[in-house]
């Protein structure tokens, strides 16, 4: 099967003959010549790089990186990352030579060469670059690769004209080769070039990281690999197997089987003896940690990312898996090294397990992890907030000391989870409620009360591999004697995943705004979305009642509290969103038909209504106030400070506005419960299950408890609340994605609210009356005209994740 499929892949080039008189060795006479998978002639002289191309040539991968970055996690062009993965050709026209991407999308696995031609011919393929010969022999050409290799491979300059950050181009004056990282292997040559964009009108990204705005200057990396041999065998993508799904449309199978070739990435490991029941690997797995990672961070990347081996023993293995420290004369770019890389930015940001893998069969050539450094950063914050370190009384090497303890277990977790990405397995999100049972979770610190009732952080992260990692390693590295063992194997593996009651959900589920599944969120805790929430905030209040300027450093200015503040503010926040995905909500999991019963389900009645009613705590104002010893410590920037992005958003100018904080902390819930998506499906369910509170239950729930503030005091939060609240009301009516019956009842009642607040501010039945007043003349507007009637956006929270 396997050579069915390669062969599929095979494309015919015709081929001519080079007329160049010149012949390489007369060519080449002084330059250094790299020998390799690709021969290699570098003219240092010139700043040129030429390739030895044969005339009977093989497809090989093509890979392209970025070993030096712009800096900018919003701009995503980071150190080390990973371009497009290709199976590129070459092929010689007479005096020029042209590479070819072919196109692995589209394939027809037969032993028909015609139908395969057939199928070659109906797609496009991509030719990359067009070279002139410099000089041939009877064995093959020599192609200038140099302005190749100085292009824009990695599509820089589109990237940062797509977000508005400036039009630029490569200016070639200002590139050269990198001959640092230019060098020929046996199965990989690996070419580099120090390229420089010039442009104008930069974004504020671009000008944030770069000396001068108008010149970026980047490494490009380009890898030519050889195939990998025979041997590996594609192991077939099952929904609930945890991994990543690759694949091709086959135009040649059976007209009643499926096109879809669906398979997952995973690495070559073999044992070295198959019938031993324990055995070495024929080749380990083998990740390197960047040696720039400081302690004690590279101690705790290192023990998380070594939790893997445990997987790989138990099925067998030997010393299977290991992580080390790349030598020092290796380049991290070089395919032959998986590794582990600790990328710095201006800001805080993602990291994320990138894989060059073979697009025929899904074998993982080499893993890439980015690390960002200054997310271990915000744990520390978290931590500080927590815990105040310098709080009189306590032992303050000791808070310290727990302070970086918490920070050191998230990156060894984070490093776990970036590697099982390379491995080739998918985010679950609904390990979470299971006991914190997979590290491909995204997990939210677990800050507990101890025996004293005392806040503790001392279990903010697990420790080692959950289940679902170990079942998720022996579904795509356990090895089978046969295809049929292999697909009995498989089967009874997902069977007893589901017999345990492994839950498995990931990210298309689990993201957006408007989801619904039941269990699955990110950065969430518990098995109740609502008793966590609860929870959650009864932690919060006590860490705000506690917070003070011992939670900050003596010496430092004395604004920079507020950064600490802000992630204690908005602890509840993602469980705020995890709650919100129980209104409306349904239980589910990924179906196969024939496999199993299908538990297709919407979140009960009871457990909705919880959900509702911990989410409108969340929008009164004993909940968003901000006590007054917090408020006084809120100073304004001191000189030589500035406001960022993490900072609070305020309507009060240089002045900290703790009004406009609960906005933000309000507009988040009111943006999750009003999403159009999920009344639409609350308005469906409650149709079909007589103990599901409908859309008019839920508005008038809603209003109720953010409009009431208004009759009893004149709280400038409970206003501001109240306008919010109508606001997104408005909004989404008007939206869109709004259902005509959804929108009826969200205009009925701002009819009824219009009516009320009209009436009762005419008879000064509001302590707050100017507000209501206010707010009946901006719906009777709305309702007239369909628009809110005056320029109003709710402020948005500073950045939350990652954490």
């Amino acid at each position: 099967m396997l050579k069915r499929i390669l062969a599929a892949f095979v494309v015919l080039l015709v081929t001519t003959s080079a007329v160049k008189s010149e012949t390489i060795d007369k060519f080449t006479q002084g330059m250094e010549q790299l020998t390799g998978y690709y021969t290699l002639y570098v003219d240092s002289a010139k700043d040129k790089v030429y390739v030895q191309v044969p005339r009977h040539t093989e497809p090989f991968l093509f890979q392209s990186s970025l070993p030096r970055g712009v800096g900018s996690n919003d701009l995503g062009l980071d150190r080390g990352q990973l371009g497009r993965t290709r199976i590129v050709q070459f092929s010689v026209h007479g005096e020029r030579v042209l590479l070819t991407q072919q196109n692995t999308t589209y394939v027809a696995i037969t032993e028909n060469e015609a139908e395969r031609l057939s199928v070659q011919e109906a797609f496009a393929e991509s030719v990359l670059y067009g070279f002139e010969v410099a000089a041939s022999n009877d064995q093959g050409v020599l192609i200038d690769y140099t302005p190749f290799l100085k292009s824009d491979i990695h599509n820089l300059a589109n990237r940062l004209k797509a977000q508005n950050e400036g039009n630029f181009k490569v200016d070639a004056s200002r590139s050269v080769l990198w001959l640092d990282r230019t060098k020929s292997f046996p199965k990989n040559t690996e070419l580099e070039a120090k390229v420089t964009f010039t442009g104008d009108k930069a974004g504020r990204y671009v000008r944030s990281v770069t000396p001068d705005a108008a010149a970026i200057t980047v490494h490009m990396h380009h890898s030519f690999v050889e195939l990998p041999p025979a041997g590996y065998t594609p192991r077939a993508f099952h929904p609930n197997s945890g991994y990543y799904s690759r694949g091709f449309q086959n135009y040649a199978a059976p007209l009643g089987e499926s096109m879809d070739e669906r398979f997952i990435a995973r690495h070559r490991l073999e044992k070295k003896n198959p019938e031993a029941e324990r055995s070495e690997a024929v080749e380990p797995i083998v990740y390197y940690l960047d040696p720039g990672a400081p302690e004690p961070v590279r101690s705790a990347l290192l023990d998380g990312a070594r939790w893997w081996a445990q997987a790989f023993e138990q099925l067998g293995y030997i010393d299977a898996f290991r992580v080390e420290i790349l030598p020092e004369d290796a380049d991290p770019m070089d395919v032959r090294y998986n590794v582990i890389q600790w990328v710095h930015r201006a800001t805080r940001g993602w990291s994320y397990g990138a894989s060059v893998v073979d697009p025929r069969t899904g074998e993982i050539i080499k893993g890439h992890v980015s690390l960002g450094s200054l997310r271990v950063r915000q744990d520390m914050l978290i931590a500080q907030g927590v815990l105040p370190p310098y709080e009189a009384g306590v032992d303050t090497e000791a808070r310290l000391q727990a302070i970086e303890d918490m920070a050191i277990s998230r990156i060894r977790q984070l490093s776990a989870h970036e590697i099982g990405h390379t491995l080739g397995i998918a985010h679950n999100f609904a390990a979470s409620p299971q006991n914190r049972a997979s590290v491909m979770d995204y997990p939210h610190p677990l800050i507990e009360l101890d025996e004293n009732g005392e806040l503790s952080i001392a279990n903010a992260y697990d420790s080692g591999l959950g289940p679902w990692d170990m079942f998720a390693v022996a579904y795509g590295y356990q090895e089978f004697a046969s295809e049929e063992a292999e697909r009995e194997g498989l089967a009874t593996l997902l069977q007893e995943a589901a017999d345990k009651g492994y839950a498995y959900i990931s990210d298309r589920d689990a993201r957006p705004v408007g989801g619904g599944h039941a269990t699955a969120h990110l950065w969430d805790n518990g098995e109740s979305p609502s008793a966590e929430l609860m929870r959650i905030a009864d932690i919060r209040q006590r860490i705000l009642a506690n917070f003070g300027a011992h939670n900050l450093a003596p010496g430092r200015p004395l604004d920079e509290l507020e950064q600490v503040l802000v992630p204690m503010y908005l602890l509840h926040r993602y469980q705020v969103d995890a709650t919100a995905k129980h209104i409306a909500g349904m239980h589910y999991r990924y179906y196969v038909n024939g496999e199993g019963p299908v538990d297709y389900r919407p979140v009960s009645g009871t457990e909705q209504a919880q959900a509702l009613a911990a989410l409108l705590h969340t929008l009164t104002p004993e909940f968003l106030q901000l006590p007054a010893h917090i408020q006084a410590l809120l100073v304004p920037k001191a000189m030589g400070s500035w406001s960022s992005r993490e900072d609070f958003k305020t309507r009060m100018g240089l002045f900290n506005d703790p009004v406009t904080m609960a906005e933000g902390s309000a507009n988040f819930t009111l943006t999750m419960l009003l999403n159009a998506e999920r009344l639409n499906r609350l308005h469906w369910q409650s149709q079909q299950h007589s103990d599901i509170a409908g859309v008019q239950s839920l508005l008038q729930q809603l209003t109720n408890t953010t409009l009431a503030p208004l009759k009893d005091t004149t709280d400038a939060i409970g206003q501001r609340v109240a306008y919010v609240t109508l606001y997104r009301m408005a909004e989404t009516m008007n939206s869109e994605e709004t259902a005509p019956e959804v929108r009826a009842l969200v205009r009925a009642e701002l009819t009824k609210l219009h009516q009320q607040l009209d009436r009762d501010s005419r008879k000064r039945r509001f302590a707050s009356k100017q507000a209501a007043a206010h707010l009946a003349h901006c719906l009777a507007e709305l309702l007239s005209t369909g628009e809110w009637p005056e320029s109003f956006t709710a402020v948005e929270l500073p950045p939350g994740s990652p954490i």
